[in-house]
Order: structure tokens, then sequence, then C-alpha cells
């Protein structure tokens, strides 16, 4: 087991409407898809850049996961999302190795992914999000 690819990174902006309008601009090409993920707290916004994906975070309350990032750290790189083909092995893995996980089990996350995550400290200060495509 091994992380696959970088699947997208993870960027907590304040205010979706207008950052999707910047990163318009920037990339040269519209979001292709806005979604919430009430239990998170979060709407999000994705871009494709090439190979890529982009993932905007806009709180929609201000004491989840994003709205508590924001007003410790203001807007900017939140996470880095790997692709893994078995979330589960791979968290059981990484326990393994010591990494502490945030979340026992995958939960579901958006663009039709089940997540998990793993603590900053365990990872050189850097929000690491597994990621698994949910099957159709």
């Amino acid at each position: 087991m091994q992380l696959e690819k970088i699947e997208h990174i993870g960027i907590a902006v304040k205010d979706l409407e207008k950052s999707n309008e910047l990163f318009e601009k920037l990339f040269g090409t519209r979001h292709y898809k806005v979604e919430e993920v009430a239990s998170e707290g979060v709407k999000t916004s994705f871009f494709k850049v090439g190979p890529n994906k982009i993932e905007l975070l806009e709180p929609t309350k201000d004491d989840g996961p994003i709205g508590k990032f924001l007003a410790k750290k203001g807007e900017g790189i939140h996470h880095i999302a790997f692709a893994v083909e078995d979330i589960t092995a791979e968290i059981t893995r990484l326990k393994e190795e010591g990494f502490i996980v945030l979340n026992e089990e995958p939960k579901k996350g958006a663009d039709n992914k089940l997540v998990a995550f793993l603590h900053p400290k365990t990872a050189n200060g850097v929000l690491i999000e597994l990621c698994q495509e949910v099957p159709d």
C-alpha cells in the first residue's frame, strides 16, 4: 500500500464567491463543482488545473474545522490530499507507522470521496487527507 498521487490541494477561504472569481482569473478556467459538506461545516469549490485539482473551502459555521483554521491562521493552504486505493488499509498502515489518524473510520467527503485525516503534528505541520473514490 502507498499513497498514489496528490488528489488535490485544499485552500481555506473566507468568501467562496470572491475566491472563485480570483482563482478563475489565475487559472484561466471556471470551477467545475460547488458542494456543501454539512457534517464538516464547509462549502467547497473545485478547479482542474492540468492534471491537478484545487479545492477552495469556505466555512459554513465558525466552530467547524475550516472556521477554526481561518480564525487561527487566516486564508491559505489548509491541506494536501492524496489518493489511495484502500483507505481502511492505508489508515491501518499509517497508524502502524506512528501517524495519528484524526478519524479512525473513513467518512464521506466532497467530490464523491471517502476521507480520513492525519494529525499535522505527526506530518511536520502538514494536514494530510487520504481520499478514496466512492464506487458508483
